[in-house]
């Protein structure tokens, strides 16, 4: 049954099969293929030589960063494909040549078009000029850019505490942009500061932070290529950093071990064929993964404590198994941890795990002989409800063995968006950073608030509950992205005004608050200039490096900005001028902006010149083995419970993935070819003893009900597809499965939503 909103607007889009074609999973990724398909879609969207100007500078020195995962560029990129086929998709689909402007949406009303699927309204190409939904009204109208600010401050100005507004970031946004959005945010007096990182690697923050004293990874690049052994846990690089996969297969032909932990056997570790290699082109490729382990779904701490005591066990016999002296110098905990995995009994941990002992003793006695270990994951450990002891109990395997500080071994955890860690470096945070508040005193001369704001789940409620009443978004798909859709829907709509800074339509600007405004941006690829001096920007990897960023394709229409000019003029209209910073001229000069970052935020150092190039690393105390801010200036070994979900025996866990064909919830296209889905999205992955017990074949149709609290939520019409996944495990793509997560339902500590565990039932849906 179709779910339905305020102004009548669709959450879902008509539900309807759109032709599934079901194929073997493919055993190779990338290839022929991939370049096929990544040619495919670009000379669709931009045109041959469009697509051809773009690609070749993608990712290059004088070039532009990929507007897709936060995967770094080596240091000697590839001078033709330093890029991959979901990086040129995502290319593609912010450069397209179709647009929608006034015309567009006088035609056709919000109403009309939620009734579009995801993948329909992302088709419809750029917003091309600033847009407002008025009151009572379901049709978009144009509005001039000032009048859009004046509408916006208006808004500000009438409410009574700050703290009734919200700031929310995505990660396609630059430092600059970041840093200017969250500068006004605290100058408008709120750290009402959601982020992308609450929905995904906030769990990382916290659990690294904790035991190691940062929220980031460690590792550089480089350390992948000389790393004894990878461990890629919870992640499917195949599809959704499929960069990584040339740093793995550099790492196996210097003699490394790459182990992959997930429920499903991704086709990206099993083999690769490398478009940057002629021979692995034309040969048979390279196998990635050498030992695969499919855990249950959030089983990962009982794999990882029955490894842990394999490891205590081996080193009773050869005390050269554990880095006895690391432990001594720089860790904390050794002896609790100890006690602690006796209390556990091997047979019941591997059974909970799901995983065949020898497998287990296989990785164990390969890390027992290694030092140099990388620990590598993604959402598929961040999205529970005990995701930051399941981080931290991979944390507890690098520590006993040494693997941190050193060359060629430390944490990796792999960011989604490109920015999404630069954006919480250069300040986007809902919490309170004293140093940070020190030097906006110091160099900004305004005083920003001292309270913690809202995260992303403490937002929507509320929301919900009317406590906010303005939401400025600075790019993403929130509304889709976020938990609990129908939840999320309410909140949004309650609100007076809601406002999206974007590039392309997409469900959140359908359903909105009261009043809305749409203010169209330049994509990552687009060239910024301002008063004849080509502008540029930058961003940090998910290894930590900053670099620049410099667009060279004509941007899609005259009447769009840059997010640092939208950010800067809605300051300077808000302050009338009248402000201590000159919100006007950081928008015109983006070094003005770096120059304030310089002097502000920790790490950054005459950015603007270091970021040229490849850019610079950002400070990590990990590398250097400096834990003085933890508890006894000691790296922390952590004490975890194994999860108890309480299943009813009608129940199984759900886990939410990605298709081959998306990123994040933009959906460039209905095929899945690594998993053999084609031409459908509304499929749900099965495990066919579970299909077996509940009486459903192949491609039967089914709903699907998750229950908490008393509430039933329900996700409508999947086709059961048979697959290679652990006895009562499911998988099924977001975001058409989010609605399913209930919004009270999240991690420990971080809030992130248990986007990987969900608790449901199948309802099969009789044909007609």
């Amino acid at each position: 049954m179709e779910k339905e909103t305020k102004r009548n607007v669709s959450l879902t889009g008509d539900i309807k099969f759109t032709g599934l074609r079901l194929k073997e999973p493919m055993q190779t990724s990338a290839g022929f293929l991939g370049v096929k398909e990544a040619l495919r879609h670009t000379f669709k969207e931009m045109g041959i030589v469009r697509s051809m100007r773009g690609l070749l500078e993608m990712n290059q020195e004088e070039g532009f960063r990929c507007p897709s995962c936060a995967w770094p560029v080596p240091q000697h990129p590839s001078k033709i494909a330093e890029y991959c086929e979901n990086g040129a998709k995502a290319l593609a689909d912010e450069a397209t040549r179709e647009n929608v402007g006034s015309d567009f949406f006088a035609e056709h009303s919000v109403e009309e078009l939620s009734r579009l699927s995801d993948f329909e309204l992302n088709k419809l190409g750029r917003v091309v000029e600033p847009m407002v939904l008025k009151p009572y009204s379901i049709h978009y109208e144009p509005i001039t850019w000032q009048d859009a600010f004046e509408l916006i401050s208006d808004e500000l100005h009438q409410l009574k505490d700050p703290n009734e507004a919200i700031f929310y970031t995505s990660g396609r946004s630059s430092n600059e942009a970041a840093y200017l959005y969250g500068m006004f945010a605290r100058a408008f007096g709120t750290n009402n500061m959601p982020d992308c990182s609450n929905m995904c690697h906030e769990s990382s923050g916290v659990a690294l932070s904790e035991t190691l004293g940062i929220g980031k990874g460690s590792v550089k690049l480089d350390d992948l290529y000389g790393a004894e052994v990878i461990m890629v846990v919870g992640q499917n690089p195949g599809t959704n950093h499929p960069r990584m996969l040339s740093a793995l297969e550099k790492c196996k032909k210097n003699g490394g071990k790459i182990i992959s932990i997930n429920p499903l056997a991704e086709t990206g570790l099993a083999n690769f064929k490398n478009p940057q290699s002629v021979s692995d082109m034309l040969g048979n490729g390279q196998p990635i993964a050498d030992i695969h382990l499919p855990v249950k779904i959030n089983e990962d701490i009982a794999l990882a404590k029955l490894i842990l005591k394999k490891l205590v066990a081996l080193d009773a016999k050869n005390s050269n198994v554990l880095d006895h002296e690391f432990i001594v110098e720089y860790v904390d905990g050794y002896d609790d941890l100890l006690k602690d995995l006796e209390r556990y009994d091997v047979e019941s941990l591997q059974r909970r795990s799901g995983v065949y002992m020898r497998k287990i003793d296989k990785v164990a006695e390969l890390l027992a002989e290694k030092s140099k270990i990388v620990v590598c994951w993604a959402m598929g450990i961040t999205q529970h409800k005990n995701a930051v002891d399941c981080i931290k109990e991979y944390v507890n395997i690098l520590l006993l063995k040494g693997a941190v500080g050193k060359p060629f071994a430390g944490t990796c955890p792999v960011r989604g968006h490109s920015n999404v860690q630069g954006d919480r470096s250069v300040g986007i945070m809902h919490y309170v950073s004293k140093t940070l508040n020190e030097n906006i005193q110091k160099h900004l001369n305004f005083d920003p608030p001292t309270e913690k704001g809202y995260d992303t789940v403490e937002a929507i409620k509320a929301m919900h509950d009317k406590k906010a009443k303005v939401f400025v978004c600075l790019g993403g798909n929130f509304l889709m992205a976020a938990s609990d859709t129908q939840y999320t829907a309410e909140a949004i709509q309650n609100c007076d005004l809601t406002v999206q800074i974007s590039t392309k339509l997409n469900r959140s600007h359908l359903v909105t608050g009261t009043t809305a405004l749409l203010l169209p941006t330049f994509g990552r690829s687009e060239k910024d200039e301002k008063n004849g001096e080509l502008q540029f920007l930058t961003m940090e990897s998910s290894t930590g490096k900053v670099r620049q960023s410099k667009g060279l394709l004509k941007p899609a229409s005259e009447y769009i900005k840059s997010e640092p000019e939208i950010i800067a003029l809605l300051a300077h209209t808000y302050f009338r001028g009248n402000h201590s910073m000159n919100w006007y001229e950081l928008g015109q000069d983006y070094n003005l902006i770096r120059k304030l970052i310089d002097k502000t935020v920790k790490g950054f150092e005459n950015t603007s010149e270091q970021s040229k190039g490849f850019g610079y690393y950002l400070p990590n105390n990990v590398r250097n083995r400096d834990f003085r801010m933890l508890p006894n200036g000691m790296a922390q070994l952590s004490i975890t419970p194994l999860p108890d979900h309480q299943l009813r025996a009608d129940e199984l866990l759900l886990m939410t993935i990605r298709s081959h064909d998306q990123f994040n919830t933009t959906i460039y296209g209905l095929n899945d070819r690594y998993r053999g889905i084609h031409n459908e999205r509304r499929v749900v992955f099965m495990n066919k003893e579970d299909m077996a017990e509940k009486g459903l074949t192949q491609l039967d149709t089914v709903n699907l009900h998750s229950n908490y609290d008393g509430i039933q939520r329900t996700a409508e019409k999947f086709l059961v597809v048979t697959y290679d996944i652990p006895k009562g495990n499911m998988a099924a793509y977001f975001p058409e499965t989010n609605m399913l997560v209930p919004h009270n339902q999240f991690a420990d500590k971080s809030q992130t939503p248990i986007s990987k565990s969900i608790k449901v039932t199948l309802e099969k849906i009789l044909r007609a």
